[in-house]
């Protein structure tokens, strides 16, 4: 039975508002650290977070920092990503979340998917943790599995560490147990799912788990984790 303190270890706790003010992005990373998750992501305007720096630079257990890129619609130019994704690691950023152009993966063009990816990869270096966010529901509303799997593939040929399923602003929805099944499917067991995207229970979390997520985006994170034994 999974504990409160295991499911911790794989939440990026999330605040990504439009509203959200620095105030709150400081908030969102302490009540991080008072959880005990992995990460905190936030968006890249909040960077550099001096709260998150000092608590890093004193406690190696301390959350990592993520940001998003591209986000929310991914119709951003592949070089406006990139340079967002690198500014962000330059000013403290372990992790980028980053969206595709769910049009172009919809098209058809998968190549010019693997370059956007490929494109952000290259900015930021091998060393950071790249999760390209996928928008799993659109993909199978607009498309079918075959697509969510062929694009799951070419965001690791371009150098996905893990592949997420949605940006939780899509109209289409957010996470499901069975695109992040299909996701881990198309995968394999080295490259990370993150599943994230109305996911507000210990159940609905649980679920994402057992389907092959070993990431979860949250930012109700408390209540999931109360749910969840000692």
């Amino acid at each position: 039975m999974l504990t409160r303190s295991e499911v911790a270890a794989l939440v990026d706790h999330t605040l990504l508002k439009p509203e959200a003010t620095e105030s709150a992005a400081a908030a969102a990373y302490q009540e991080g650290l008072d959880l005990g998750v992995y990460a905190v992501c936030l968006s890249p305007s909040m960077l550099p977070l001096r709260v998150a720096l000092d608590a890093q630079e004193a406690d190696r257990r301390a959350p990592k920092t993520c940001v998003v890129a591209g986000f929310p619609s991914g119709k951003h130019h592949s070089l406006i990503k990139a340079a967002e994704a690198r500014m962000a690691i330059e000013e403290g950023a372990h992790e980028v979340d980053m969206v595709i152009d769910v049009g172009l993966a919809l098209a058809g063009e998968l190549d010019r998917v693997f370059a956007d990816v490929l494109t952000v990869r290259e900015a930021i270096g091998a060393d950071p943790v790249l999760k390209v966010i996928v928008e799993s529901a659109a993909l199978l509303e607009f498309g079918n599995a075959d697509l969510l799997t062929e694009v799951c593939k070419v965001s690791v040929k371009g150098g996905a560490t893990f592949v997420k399923t949605s940006t939780g602003f899509h109209p289409s929805g957010g996470a499901s147990a069975e695109a992040v099944g299909i996701m881990r499917a198309a995968v394999g067991p080295t490259v990370g799912v993150k599943a994230s995207g109305g996911i507000r229970t210990a159940d609905a979390a649980r679920a994402m788990i057992d389907a092959g997520a070993n990431r979860l985006g949250l930012s109700g994170t408390r209540a999931v984790l109360d749910g969840f034994p000692e």
